[in-house]
């Protein structure tokens, strides 16, 4: 689906949040695998899981068109810094929800970049009819945690020892849900 282009200016910083379009597809392919080995708050470590451009392209003109799918881009100076991507799932019993995931340079992170994405994907999960958000966070991403749950998201579980890290030691998953009355 698509949403209207909104402009942000944060801490001296001016970005757009838009959808995403099919020509961004070979830059979001590049800043994907840089954002995967910039942190260890993603699921993938760098390379891993890739995706090319002909990929997102794929991706991209699904969720143009569906109703349950919205991929977002944030964009400064013509560089695309961050993304999100709700996808829906489309076995009517799980039609009332979507699950959520986003991703920020982490040159770009303290702009409300992420807090931006977000917001703008609850909007439009409110605005047709979508009922839960999910998203899964890594227990060690405080700062993600409170902000999910300043913006309505409760812990719903976690899943214990989940992701082994570079330290070697096994980390748990949080999975948090915000529901629409």
């Amino acid at each position: 689906m698509i949403i209207n282009e909104q402009e942000f200016f944060v801490k001296g910083q001016q970005y757009v949040i838009r959808s995403a379009r099919e020509e961004d597809a070979k830059e979001l392919s590049e800043v994907r695998v840089q954002i995967d080995g910039e942190t260890e708050n993603m699921d993938r470590e760098r390379g891993e899981a890739f995706i090319d451009e002909s990929g997102f392209t794929q991706i991209i003109q699904t969720d143009t068109v569906s109703t349950r799918n919205l991929f977002l881009v944030a964009v400064v100076e013509n560089q695309i810094v961050g993304f999100s991507r709700c996808e829906g799932i489309y076995l009517s019993r799980f039609a009332h929800k979507v699950e959520f995931g986003v991703c920020v340079v982490k040159d770009f992170w303290g702009y409300g970049i992420g807090k931006n994405l977000l917001q703008e994907s609850i909007s439009w999960a409110d605005a047709n009819g979508i009922k839960k958000i999910t998203l899964n966070v890594l227990e060690t991403n405080e700062k993600a945690i409170k902000l999910y749950q300043d913006l309505g998201f409760e812990i719903e579980g976690i899943l214990k020892k989940d992701k082994i890290l570079s330290d070697g030691n096994y980390y748990n998953t949080v999975m948090m849900g915000r529901f629409m009355e």
